[in-house]
């Protein structure tokens, strides 16, 4: 089983599980995997992740995130708050995307820094749209149910076509990206060009729901392979690492709407 998603990835492209193991040919692994699938031994097994540890893991951290997010908004902490957020955010993401193994704390740290970031980001952006910032939280809110609801009840299916897609979709942004930040340097970024930066925009906050579906997928993919409990923390920042990509497309999409 391979992965595309590359937080998710180091966890879950791993061997070693006996539900992966393709040595496990023996009549006594046979059954011995047949027992641990058994609904009896499904309802007392213990430690491997399950959908309730991802769950509540996401939830940690994002409640970290808004009480940090919060605070940052209402002291107002300015420009320098926001560049060691987004620096500070950007350096975590890194070493836990990477790390072989699941460091809660360094997990948990991000999530701070992700706070300090968007709290003083949503705060100037709210200063110059009033406003946008709650509806930033409903858009994303909804596309993230709306995501949830297609992956769960079967309408969008993670096929090796549909990665391919948003593995080349992906690029394609970040290129478009690299030049408008060359661009802004001179004063010519492309979201600042008419409609050209509306499709630019738009294509980014699609671009980033779809990429909830393959954080579903791996996640259950990681459940069905039966990885520890430990490994629903990196589950959870995979998860946060793209609502919040999500979140900063809509908010950038509403701003050039109301700019326009």
């Amino acid at each position: 089983m391979r992965s595309s998603n590359p937080v998710l990835g180091r966890a879950f492209n791993q061997r070693g599980y006996a539900a992966f193991d393709p040595k496990a040919t023996t009549e006594t692994d046979v059954a011995l995997e047949n027992l641990y699938n058994s609904p009896a031994a499904s309802s007392i097994r213990t430690g491997r992740m399950t959908i309730d540890d991802v769950v509540t893991r996401t939830g940690i951290l994002f409640a970290v995130l808004v009480t940090v997010g919060a605070a940052a908004w209402t002291l107002n902490l300015g420009g320098a708050a926001m560049m060691l957020g987004v620096f500070g955010g950007f350096a975590l993401a890194m070493v836990n995307s990477f790390s072989k193994t699941v460091k809660p704390g360094l997990i948990v740290a991000y999530a701070a820094f992700e706070g300090l970031a968007l709290g003083t980001i949503s705060h100037l952006y709210n200063d110059m749209y009033q406003g946008i910032v709650s509806q930033a939280i409903i858009v994303t809110i909804c596309a993230f149910t709306g995501m949830l609801f297609a992956y769960n009840s079967g309408r969008i299916r993670v096929t090796p076509k549909f990665t391919k897609v948003l593995m080349t979709a992906l690029i394609g942004y970040v290129v478009l990206g690299l030049v408008s930040m060359i661009g802004s340097l001179f004063g010519a970024s492309i979201y600042s060009v008419g409609g050209f930066g509306l499709i630019i925009a738009t294509g980014g906050m699609v671009l980033a729901s779809f990429f909830l579906i393959l954080d579903f997928d791996q996640i259950q993919k990681g459940i069905d392979a039966g990885l520890p409990e430990q490994e629903s923390w990196r589950a959870a920042f995979g998860l946060m690492v793209t609502i919040v990509w999500l979140y900063m497309e809509v908010l950038r999409f509403l701003s050039i709407l109301r700019n326009d």
